[in-house]
């Protein structure tokens, strides 16, 4: 079969196309056909070497994110049978209940082979059924951006209508973000250098938008726009650079989400979040059954994932130069089967 290898690490044109030996099925294992995946801005840290969660070897599979077929079970499989739709979960270890221990250790593309292939070996537990409303590219979004942002609005105080959401920019974890918080009946508030983007996410359902080049100190637009009170919930993107606007934009009690490291800055003083009383927490993506939860959301609100553009196979290093360029708004896919 034919996947790409992680190389040596060495920036965007890392990623080598191989031919490679399909694995045999362990206890408990399927064999996938994989139609789809998506990136994330985690695979470009990785080949630029700034990850931090794991060392990759040079053969390692990359990529976390993809959808396919069943197309092989192997002994003592229950779960699942040939010709069944599946996507895998970003930690195959962590199936419910709080973060595992070894979540770090089992993640896909990072810490063991991931999704960028033409096939793919699971175990049965690390996977769960694509929607049936969605296609394979769409499904291939789900793993990481959009169980992240499940988990934000979910996993520690559950978003309630009326409530208040900031979504930072326009990626994958903050479009999904806008689309969860608005089938909840919630209030959003979008934010993104470009008028273009924020249109685009006034579409799929934001209600308030701010361009943080015309506000440089966004976190007082966001305060004016919620009557000094600050929001709900913020899905913190920026890391360094902007999680004190973030902690600032927050209403006590209001829980900040840190998600991702895009922003370069100081590191805030903590006084700041005990004067605000926000909750920050970090989100490691989450579990197989927020996945479930998430995919059930999905299905009754008939949401569709935002893709960007989708590439060939052959163009997988293409794409992974185009998530670089930070012009998206959704995901970037790879179709793997055409």
């Amino acid at each position: 079969m034919r996947a790409y290898e992680i190389g040596t690490l060495n920036g965007l044109g890392s990623w080598r196309l191989v031919e490679k030996s399909s694995k045999p099925l362990g206890l408990g294992q399927v064999r996938i056909r994989v139609h789809a995946v998506s990136l994330n801005y985690r695979d470009i840290l990785l080949v630029t070497g700034r990850y931090g969660f794991s060392n990759p070897t040079p053969d390692l599979v990359p990529v976390s994110d993809g959808a396919g077929e069943v197309i092989e079970v192997g002994e003592g499989v229950t779960r699942w049978q040939v010709g069944d739709r599946v996507v895998g979960i970003f930690s195959q270890s962590w199936l419910g209940g709080s973060q595992v221990r070894d979540a770090w250790d089992t993640t896909l593309g990072g810490a063991v082979d991931g999704m960028l292939a033409e096939e793919a070996v699971l175990h049965e537990n690390g996977l769960v059924r694509v929607p049936d409303s969605l296609s394979f590219d769409e499904a291939a979004t789900l793993p990481v951006a959009a169980v992240t942002a499940w988990n934000a609005l979910y996993g520690v105080k559950p978003l309630l209508p009326g409530q208040t959401v900031l979504a930072l920019g326009t990626g994958g974890v903050s479009v999904f973000a806008i689309q969860l918080a608005a089938a909840a009946g919630a209030r959003v508030i979008a934010t993104s250098s470009s008028d273009a983007k924020l249109t685009q996410a006034v579409a799929i359902g934001a209600t308030d938008t701010i361009n943080y080049r015309t506000h440089p100190d966004w976190e007082n637009e966001v305060l004016r726009l919620t009557g000094g009170d600050g929001v709900d919930h913020v899905i913190e993107v920026g890391g360094a650079g902007t999680m004190p606007k973030s902690v600032a934009s927050s209403r006590p009690g209001g829980v900040v989400s840190l998600i991702g490291l895009l922003a370069d800055g100081e590191a805030m003083n903590p006084l700041s979040i005990l004067a605000s009383g926000a909750i920050v927490r970090g989100i490691m993506v989450g579990s197989r059954e927020m996945f479930e939860q998430l995919n059930a959301c999905i299905e009754r609100n008939n949401i569709r994932p935002v893709i960007y553009r989708s590439y060939g196979f052959e163009e997988a290093p293409e794409a992974l130069v185009q998530l670089n360029k930070s012009q998206h708004v959704g995901k970037i896919v790879i179709n793997i089967t055409g």
